[in-house]
């Protein structure tokens, strides 16, 4: 599991104090950087270096989020492909489950354009990060 604590900007609330849902998608994909850094150090995207492509990503809302609040996301690997993973991911705040989801993300030749096999020294990592069965997950399951 890896954890990032993030705290909302002002900008990112309505005028009730509540996070746009739309910021949700931002907060997971920056959640999903240690993910990445195991597949390019780096992270570089010079001349087609980096090899992941986002296929699919969902969200789950089951609580507000509300401003000035820390909210903490937790990401785990809850699936691993031949030529896949997918991601999941937690936002709590005091507490509280209040949105989850999942990304799928695709091991990408961006020079070739084509999909290729997860190498298994990779594919060993990312199994160290998998979700732990029975572990808190939203009452909508990710796809």
């Amino acid at each position: 599991m890896f954890t990032i604590t993030i705290t909302p900007r002002f900008g990112e609330a309505d005028g009730l104090g509540h996070i746009n849902n739309t910021h949700f998608s931002e907060w997971f994909e920056l959640a999903r950087n240690p993910l990445f850094k195991i597949f390019s150090p780096e992270m570089s995207t010079a001349g087609g270096e980096f090899p992941l492509i986002l296929a699919y990503a969902d969200y789950n809302f089951l609580k507000e989020v509300h401003f000035p609040k820390e909210v903490e996301i937790r990401s785990f690997i809850s699936r691993i492909g031949t030529k896949s993973f997918t991601s999941y991911h937690e936002a709590w705040q005091d507490g509280n489950l209040c949105v989850s989801g999942s990304a799928v993300a695709v091991y990408f030749d961006f020079i070739k354009h084509i999909s290729m096999p997860i190498p298994d020294d990779i594919k060993k990592i990312l199994t160290q990060h998998l979700k732990p069965e029975g572990s808190t997950q939203s009452a909508y399951p990710s796809r």
